[in-house]
């Protein structure tokens, strides 16, 4: 779970009420990997913008899109290990590489679209249920 400002949750639930609840219609304009954190600009794909400064700018921390790529097994794929001392073979998730460097050299462009789109869809979901379980 990321940290989200209010002023964030306030942007992102208008962006999120501007595409009619319809989060398909959340699109990701942009992105950069600048220092510690990388930012995506989100636009209405049925409204798109004429600059960057017209689109949301949600900035995630590496640390955190790094856990997100982890969490969705993005950076790895499900193999067969033997047992280094036992012998046997067994079913297991076998990482490519760190988060972050698998992002930055390893995936192809599509991968990193999905690893993107994957950071965008657990925002809204941690914003939609954060607003369900303050409400209790």
């Amino acid at each position: 779970m990321i940290k989200l400002t209010q002023k964030l949750k306030d942007e992102l639930w208008w962006l999120v009420i501007s595409v009619n609840y319809d989060y398909s219609r959340i699109s990701i304009a942009d992105h950069e990997i600048n220092g510690d954190f990388i930012t995506l600009w989100l636009e209405d794909k049925q409204d798109f913008k004429n600059s960057l400064d017209e689109c949301l700018q949600l900035d995630i921390s590496l640390k955190n899109f790094a856990k997100m790529i982890r969490a969705d097994g993005l950076n790895s794929y499900e193999g067969t290990k033997m047992h280094p001392k036992k012998g046997f073979v067994y079913k297991t998730r076998i990482e490519i590489n760190e988060p972050i460097k698998w992002y930055r050299e390893d995936a192809t462009a599509a991968e990193q679209q999905w690893a993107r789109e994957a950071a965008l869809k657990s925002v809204l979901t941690q914003l939609v249920e954060s607003e369900v379980y303050d409400e209790r």
